[in-house]
């Protein structure tokens, strides 16, 4: 399939701070591809350079061919963009403030009604087209924001976090209304979210960004993969360099490190594969954290406790983290995908 979006060394700066820093992606045409990161990762400022909403400092974007900075008008009829915060009309309805965004894109005359029909059944609204905005809730809300972003039917679709503050069974339709528009009408989505489990449901690829930075783009299964089988975190009072070279000695155990005390030290230790790692001491009856990569969590898990018991070493904590792109992230970036 063709790429519909390209995106080339895109940097952003603010004065002395810099939100984005070579950020290069493409989008194949069909595609629902997902951005991946924490509150302030660069994801916003990223998708308004690729809107023509910001000017990027460097780099270029091209959206179906159209150089978004030299082709500006060309580029925006072919994309949508539903953003974070709801630009809507409260005081008329949703029909009203689909019309009037439609509108804007140059439609009208039956067209328009049946455009505005046509995306008030997708986000599942009809019954309630023409009640005021603002006596819908916030998950009824989110929906007619995505329905404005649909009306001059799109060949791309910028979702930038669309379920931010939104109940469960709104949450559910967006997803549904998502898969439909891109198994249904072919349409291409870049989703934005710092949810994991949404970008594991309905993403074909995605590119994990952190501090501005992508750190990591695949499949969603390629990704998951980076972790083999998953990651044990263990809480010990005490951890020397024989007995982390023999945790990542253990058949199961792709690699130990030692990453500091568990309330969250600054400690970070090399890999006991080297042999003189030196132990990181924490205060008085806190435990230390140790990072097991595994091959098999399970056979890990069963080898782990072999060990510990035939060495008589008490265990503080233990958390067992099946592969899933939270513990990718984790994996990549050492912290929360939360955070």
């Amino acid at each position: 399939m063709p790429d519909i979006l390209i995106a080339e060394h895109l940097r952003k700066e603010y004065g002395a701070v810099t939100a984005v820093e070579d950020v290069s992606f493409t989008v194949q045409e069909g595609e629902i591809f997902g951005l991946l990161g924490p509150n302030g990762a660069g994801k916003t400022t990223t998708i308004s350079m690729l809107t023509g909403l910001l000017p990027p400092t460097a780099g270029s974007a091209w959206i179906a061919g159209h150089d978004v900075a030299a082709e500006g008008q060309a580029a925006k009829r072919t994309c949508g963009l539903v953003p974070q915060d709801l630009a809507l009309y409260p005081t008329l309805s949703a029909r009203a403030n689909l019309e009037f965004f439609g509108r804007i894109y140059g439609l009208g005359g039956s067209r328009l009604r049946q455009r505005v029909d046509d995306v008030l059944d997708i986000v599942g609204l009809t019954e309630r087209a023409n009640a005021r905005v603002d006596t819908y809730s916030g998950g009824m809300k989110r929906r007619v924001n995505i329905a404005a972003g649909l009306v001059h039917e799109p060949r791309l679709l910028f979702l930038d976090e669309p379920t931010v503050g939104v109940d469960p069974q709104s949450r559910h339709h967006i997803f549904k209304s998502v898969q439909r528009l891109n198994l249904e009408h072919g349409m291409t989505v870049v989703y934005t979210s710092h949810y994991m489990e949404e970008v594991e449901l309905l993403c074909h690829r995605a590119a994990i960004i952190d501090q501005g930075r992508i750190i990591a783009l695949d499949t969603i299964r390629n990704l998951i993969a980076l972790l083999g089988g998953g990651v044990i975190q263990l809480g010990l009072p005490q951890v020397d360099d024989a007995l982390l070279a023999s945790l990542a000695a253990l058949p199961a155990v792709q690699q130990a490190n030692l990453v500091g005390p568990t309330a969250g030290g600054e400690a970070e230790a090399a890999p006991a594969a080297d042999g003189d790692a030196p132990t990181v001491p924490g205060p008085p009856c806190e435990p230390l954290l140790v990072k097991l990569e595994t091959r098999d969590s399970r056979q890990a898990l069963v080898e782990l406790i072999g060990l510990l018991n035939q060495r008589d070493v008490p265990v503080s904590s233990l958390q067992i983290l099946e592969p899933n792109l939270e513990s990718v992230f984790l994996h990549l970036t050492g912290k929360s995908l939360r955070e």
